[in-house]
């Protein structure tokens, strides 16, 4: 017993210590020009001498930066795609910090809006899966009214199936249609006489089973926690390496890391070889592309919009050189951010 007391006494010690710092944190906070960065990030060497990986140093201290940020400071507020337990949800979590004055939208366009307006200072929106590509809905907001991108959340989804049933009792599952659809080869497999009913969420999915037995929901493990579902099997989507990459926009300006990421959308001449001609502006420049994708323009037939993303701060010399000259070729070329890569 007595060295168990001794043990629970270092333990109460490092807690009153950690709090400390906490409140020193949380004091420093309160100079002026300290309360304007939305995350915190840690040094990766910092990470080797720890032993803890940087991702997941990185995260926590997020928690700690959001949580000494709600006592001293105005916390900046963050719109994400609702309800909450969405994956939305989860990577603004993700960034921002569990204590962070988030609340949620019903559309994609209306985080956009609420940004543009200024009822938030922030919104997390997806922007592409690995399994079903591009997010439509997103990209056509950037093109009808840009907004900076401020950062990005690499969110790994793995899809559980959710209900208050064993899985021969199942006779309907619900879930928004990209989780269907991304699961659709185990539900052939595993539930192939099962009802498939699209929802707005996979969070509403998960309220939804909760309130019925023979109804299953496709959605997160923390969805399930929250509305009090057995998780009937993990990891059910078709590709293991699924991901979804969240944009963070607002009006923040991140000053060059040494591994930045810079997002530019812009509209070429309609006549052949014009996107391989700018494509070798950055060949030339030596700046790696990472992701190219055309969106048509509204209300422009066989008119195209190219969202690039590239490797590189905008103010850096090599990067600002060559889209100086994509500008030249461009009769439209907006920087719609650049930003610490994510992870």
């Amino acid at each position: 017993m007595a060295a168990y007391e001794k043990h629970a006494r270092k333990l109460s010690e490092l807690d009153r210590r950690f709090v400390a710092l906490l409140k020193e944190r949380a004091e420093l906070l309160r100079e002026p020009g300290q309360a304007d960065s939305p995350s915190a990030n840690l040094d990766a060497a910092l990470s080797a001498v720890s032993g803890f990986s940087q991702e997941d140093l990185t995260y926590f201290l997020r928690h700690v930066d959001s949580l000494t940020r709600r006592v001293t400071v105005d916390t900046k507020s963050v719109s994400f795609l609702g309800p909450i337990y969405s994956y939305s949800y989860l990577a603004a979590i993700k960034h921002f910090g569990m204590a962070a004055n988030l609340h949620p939208v019903t559309t994609i366009s209306a985080g956009f809006q609420e940004v543009a307006r200024g009822q938030s200072d922030f919104a997390v929106v997806p922007i592409e899966n690995s399994t079903d590509g591009r997010i439509v809905d997103t990209l056509g907001m950037f093109a009808k009214s840009p907004a900076r991108i401020c950062g990005e959340v690499l969110l790994p989804i793995h899809h559980c199936l959710l209900a208050n049933c064993d899985r021969s009792e199942i006779v309907e599952v619900q879930s928004k249609p990209q989780a269907i659809s991304q699961c659709r080869q185990w539900l052939a497999e595993h539930l192939p006489h099962a009802k498939l009913a699209e929802v707005s969420s996979t969070a509403t999915a998960a309220k939804q089973a909760a309130n019925t037995p023979s109804i299953a929901a496709i959605a997160s493990e923390e969805a399930g926690i929250h509305h009090g579902l057995q998780v009937v099997d993990k990891n059910i989507e078709d590709n293991p390496q699924n991901l979804t990459r969240f944009a963070v926009i607002g009006n923040y300006k991140h000053a060059p890391t040494g591994n930045d990421k810079t997002s530019l959308m812009f509209q070429l001449e309609h006549r052949p070889g014009a996107l391989a001609s700018a494509m070798v502006l950055f060949q030339k420049a030596s700046v790696n592309l990472t992701w190219i994708e055309s969106f048509p323009m509204p209300n422009a037939p066989a008119e195209y919009l190219f969202f690039v993303e590239l490797e590189g701060h905008a103010a850096t010399t090599q990067v600002e050189a060559a889209i100086e000259k994509l500008r030249q070729e461009s009769p439209r070329l907006e920087v719609l951010g650049s930003y610490p890569k994510g992870i």
